[in-house]
């Protein structure tokens, strides 16, 4: 499939992409746990890696409703937190989380989620939907209003992002408390919900400080990490997640829904290592 905007450096990507995959189809089969899917956009209105065709998701979420386990957040944080009930035997169960908040959440996911009946939580960066500031690549953000939709469905949890997006690993500790209480402050008062549960911006695990602060105010936290959270062995403040992208293909995304694509990831950090050298957020 022929992505808009494809150009070399895009068909690079996709030839790499494909090489992962046949690399990890053939990989022991990762442990059984928690696969939390990381999500961005939907409805291929840019040439983003994570912006996904309509129809792709829809056919990834009528997967995740008949084949899987789905759980919210907070279901998944009960099940990993000891002690563990050893009448419960976790395989493959999945959540369904997504970044940032732009406007398509509304537009494009949402039907679906209700179609479905698939609860998800949204993390939301405030600032962007205070000011009407556009997300990098174009990204429309949601409205306050839109928001209290998607709560008001009754399938949408909202968790906090940071007010400005900011890269919690090179933030002073006065701003790291800010960022963190400003936001929840926001989606408090605009939504009459504390957030439990936070992700990282970038997926990028925040400093020492960030880290205490973070467990101070949240049940659960989430960065980077393609592989499935054990239980027994999870640290509920660094929950990993898979983020789908459009090069992933059905098979790539079966692959993370399974836990896989692990060395997708390893080498994603490495790169981010140098991609996030000097950026603020």
């Amino acid at each position: 499939m022929m992505l808009r905007g494809d150009d070399p450096s895009t068909l690079l990507r996709q030839t790499a992409k494909n090489a992962l995959i046949r690399l990890d189809s053939v990989v022991p089969t990762p442990a059984d746990g928690v696969v939390t899917l990381a999500y961005h956009r939907v409805g291929r209105h840019t040439s983003s890696a994570v912006d996904l065709p309509r129809e792709v998701f829809a056919r990834q979420m009528a997967h995740v409703a008949t084949r899987t386990d789905l759980l919210t957040l907070d279901a998944a944080a009960r099940l990993l937190t000891p002690p563990h009930d050893p009448r419960i035997t976790p395989n493959r169960q999945v959540v369904l989380t997504f970044d940032d908040g732009t406007s398509d959440f509304i537009d494009e996911v949402l039907p679906v989620l209700v179609e479905l009946q698939l609860p998800a939580t949204l993390f939301v960066a405030t600032s962007f939907i205070d000011n009407q500031r556009s997300f990098p690549e174009n990204g429309t953000p949601l409205t306050w209003n839109a928001l209290r939709e998607c709560v008001a469905t009754g399938l949408v949890d909202v968790g906090a992002h940071s007010h400005t997006h900011l890269l919690l690993d090179r933030a002073d500790d006065m701003t790291i408390d800010l960022e963190l209480d400003v936001c929840n402050a926001r989606i408090e008062d605009e939504l009459g919900v504390t957030p439990s549960h936070f992700a990282y911006p970038k997926a990028v695990h925040g400093s020492t400080y960030a880290d205490l602060a973070v467990r101070e105010r949240y049940r659960t936290a989430s960065i980077a990490g393609t592989r499935p959270n054990v239980v027994g062995r999870t640290d509920l403040w660094r929950l990993h997640r898979s983020p789908i992208q459009a090069t992933d293909g059905f098979d790539g995304f079966l692959l993370k829904v399974n836990g896989g694509m692990r060395l997708e990831d390893d080498l994603r950090r490495a790169a981010n290592k140098i991609r996030y050298r000097g950026k603020r957020s």
